[in-house]
């Protein structure tokens, strides 16, 4: 299916909450209010490494108007949290670890009164030695940043004998590459809304990709059952990675709680800046070599990846990098080590991609300079030694078996930005203009993977009013998901759209359904789908021909209730069918994400694949890249959402220019130089691809069980390398280092260099 702006067809209708979004209607949960709220502040430390020797709160607590104020003395359960390692305080007892730990935080009457009682609150600091890189935290005599040192995580992966397959190389390459501390920058910053119910209860209306490991954190900060809070975590004004921690939630629970009032907590961009997680910063040097015809032998991997202050997910995000640093590939011979390192800057955490866009990006950059070397075309010395459809794993693992390898080569060798790339000339009447094609292949893992608990399911039930609510706990963050999961019941269940609720992001109706993380969303939605459906409508016709005395054979469901097997009339009404029963249908499956049978950590059973080709015009006179046109071959199983699959592509893509072009949270000695969107350049309008075009290959082998695959992380993946491999073509410079310095592209072409005659 080719998919661009222009497509049209019977599949592309109203996304149900677009109208809504786009007049400014919907109300997000960080636009709640409450009546009798209290607005919440956090105070933050200046200082990327220090003791603290005293937090005093006696000034602020007199001021009028202060109602609560906690420290790490009024956390009654664990002060930590963090979904996997919880190592980072809630509010910090001793010591803190980067600019933005939280150290105290009050609810007042007004956001103006919250900010003065901060501004009281009087905290001593003994300032300590900054460690604000990965190389300086792991060197001799560091001081160590949490008790078991500054190493979070290591990993490693071999096969075959790295060293002597090198020495038979005809072709080596080594290089290294570094790829940015990029943000988030979702439009809805972190942030939420907290209520004290009766009887001990607590409500959390929070931006979270994950309501009920929220729940689960929270439980263990306050000591309470986590029945006894209830988390609200849809509508999203996005996310991609960054709201599936805890952010604000422990400080809005914690002031709620003891204030006995509902507190709303919203940060402004800085606290967002210097609050919230960012991509994980990457050195990735890589050592590969080839035999005389240009066949992979050897390859060596060494990355450092740096953590931040805290945990969160990095060793996962280390451990998926590991995986897919050897990509589309056959590599006889592969030696990857990995380290993630506590440093006193920012905290790095998920982020769209989740380590792959680093990998592919040096990858990528090996694949170009070897085929360079050997005088072959980049993509055809791909296919020399791409991975075979029976192939194991990355890591040695099976996994489920597709063509999609192939099929994605295949079609963005035939497509015509990639036939054409050798006649792209430049504007003679502009010599500084310079345009070039590079393309990059891309080879995703869907899911958690291997031994991580990756619980997946949903809910049928007809509800008391007529309606057939389909419940998951996912929530919508603007990838679309409510759209995906009308478009799957309408045509799974032959019902119209008046027939359905979705019931979603609300822990006190849905079932436990999985983080929505990792592109497994849609895929564990569909998978639940087909296996409600049938116990769904059997009941339904059971119970409909038993109300009309009529056997079910002549009856079918359908539009606006259960229909004559013709489909001509309404027979029964969804309605009149739930006042007739006298016991409520209702149907529940659980079931885990597919997992490799090979018993690795982090290794994934099921894959997508993308080839993506770019051409890029490079200014010479000011450095600066331009991307003029993208191409996307998508091997991720059946288009359920032809809109949304478009829709995640382009957004990936987007995130990516900014990735590859412009985008660095830029730090020294642990401190924010940037603290805004006004010296932070995401990528416009003006800056994004305009002709973009999708081909998304739907075909599985026959008897794949696993039907659509997430393409939430996929697009924004190869875009970098591909647009690195455009610059080069474009002016001959290699990038290893994102985002791509414009002087280091600046030339001062002849024309202007020589005196007018």
């Amino acid at each position: 299916m080719a998919l661009n702006r222009t497509t049209s067809g019977a599949r592309w209708r109203v996304r149900p909450d677009g109208p809504e979004k786009v007049t400014g209607k919907l109300a997000y949960l960080t636009d709640m209010k409450h009546e009798d709220q209290l607005i919440g502040r956090v105070l933050r430390s200046p200082f990327a490494h220090a003791g603290i020797v005293s937090i005093r709160t006696d000034k602020a607590k007199r001021l009028p108007g202060v109602h609560a104020i906690v420290t790490h003395a009024d956390v009654p359960g664990l002060n930590r949290f963090g979904i996997v390692n919880p190592d980072q305080p809630v509010l910090c007892e001793d010591r803190v670890r980067y600019v933005g730990d939280a150290v105290a935080a009050v609810a007042a009457e007004t956001a103006d009164i919250a900010e003065r009682a901060l501004s009281l609150i009087e905290v001593e600091y003994i300032p300590l030695t900054v460690i604000d890189s990965p190389e300086l935290a792991m060197s001799k005599g560091a001081p160590k940043l949490h008790p078991g040192g500054n190493v979070l995580h290591r990993n490693q992966y071999g096969s075959g004998d790295a060293d002597e397959a090198f020495a038979r190389c005809a072709h080596v390459v080594e290089e290294t590459y570094d790829t940015p501390r990029q943000m988030h920058t979702y439009m809805e910053t972190e942030g939420g809304l907290f209520i004290p119910e009766e009887g001990g209860r607590l409500t959390v209306y929070s931006p979270t990709q994950h309501g009920y490991k929220d729940r689960m954190q929270l439980a263990r900060v306050l000591a309470l059952p986590e029945f006894n809070i209830r988390v609200v975590s849809s509508p999203i004004g996005g996310s991609f990675g960054g709201k599936d921690e805890l952010n604000v939630q422990p400080y809005g629970a914690l002031l709620a709680l003891k204030s006995g009032k509902p507190v709303k907590m919203h940060n402004s961009r800085w606290e967002s800046v210097r609050a919230g997680l960012k991509r994980h910063p990457m050195r990735i040097t890589m050592k590969t070599g080839t035999d005389a015809e240009g066949r992979l032998l050897a390859h060596r991997v060494r990355i450092v990846a740096d953590t931040g202050a805290y945990a969160t997910l990095g060793a996962e995000v280390l451990n998926f990098a590991i995986e897919h640093v050897t990509g589309p590939y056959r590599f006889p011979n592969v030696d990857v080590e990995g380290v993630s390192v506590y440093t006193n800057n920012g905290v790095s955490g998920e982020f769209r991609g989740f380590g792959g866009n680093q990998a592919i990006f040096a990858l990528e950059g090996q694949m170009d300079r070897l085929a360079e070397r050997h005088g072959i075309d980049p993509w055809d010395f791909r296919r020399m030694n791409l991975r075979e459809p029976d192939d194991p794993g990355p890591f040695g693992q099976e996994i489920v078996r597709t063509d999609g390898v192939r099929q994605t080569w295949t079609a963005l060798a035939e497509h015509p930005l990639w036939l054409g790339r050798d006649h792209m000339l430049s504007d003679p009447d502009k010599p500084w203009l310079r345009v070039g094609t590079g393309a990059a292949f891309v080879m995703h893992g869907s899911g958690l993977g291997f031994g991580i608990p990756d619980p997946a399911g949903g809910m049928l039930a007809l509800a008391a009013d007529g309606k057939i609510e389909a419940i998951f706990g996912y929530e919508e963050f603007g990838q679309g998901l409510i759209a995906t999961l009308e478009l799957m019941m309408l045509e799974q269940f032959g019902i119209g759209e008046g027939d359905l609720r979705i019931v979603i992001g609300d822990t006190d109706r849905v079932p436990h359904s999985g983080s929505s993380t990792a592109s497994r969303a849609t895929s564990m939605m569909w998978k639940s789908l087909q296996r409600l459906r049938g116990p769904f409508l059997q009941r339904v016709l059971e119970e409909g021909a038993k109300a009309l005395g009529l056997p079910e054979e002549s009856l079918r469901v359908g539009v606006g209730g259960i229909r004559d097997a013709a489909g001509e009339r309404v027979m029964l009404t969804y309605k009149e069918l739930a006042d007739s029963v006298s016991e409520e249908i209702r149907f529940q499956t659980h079931f885990p994400f597919p997992a490799s049978p090979t018993k690795r950590v982090g290794a994934h059973y099921l894959y997508s694949y993308s080839a993506v080709a770019v051409q890029v015009e490079v200014n010479l006179l000011t450095g600066r890249t331009k991307l003029l046109k993208e191409f996307h071959a998508v091997a991720a199983g059946p288009v359920v959402n032809p809109q949304g699959f478009l829709g995640q592509i382009e957004g990936g893509s987007g995130m990516a220019v900014g990735f590859s072009l412009t985008e660095d949270a830029v730090m020294e000695q642990g401190a924010y130089l940037t603290r805004n969107l006004d010296t932070y350049l995401i990528p416009t309008w003006a800056d994004i691809g305009k002709d973009i075009e999708v081909l998304a290959i739907e075909e599985l082998p026959e008897g794949d069980e696993h039907g659509p695959r997430g393409v939430g992380e996929i697009g924004s993946v190869g875009i970098a390398p591909a647009i690195a491999e455009a610059v080069f073509r474009a002016t001959g410079k290699r990038i290893v280092k994102l985002p791509i310095d414009p002087e280091l592209l600046q030339e001062l072409p002849d024309f202007l260099g020589k005196p007018a005659e």
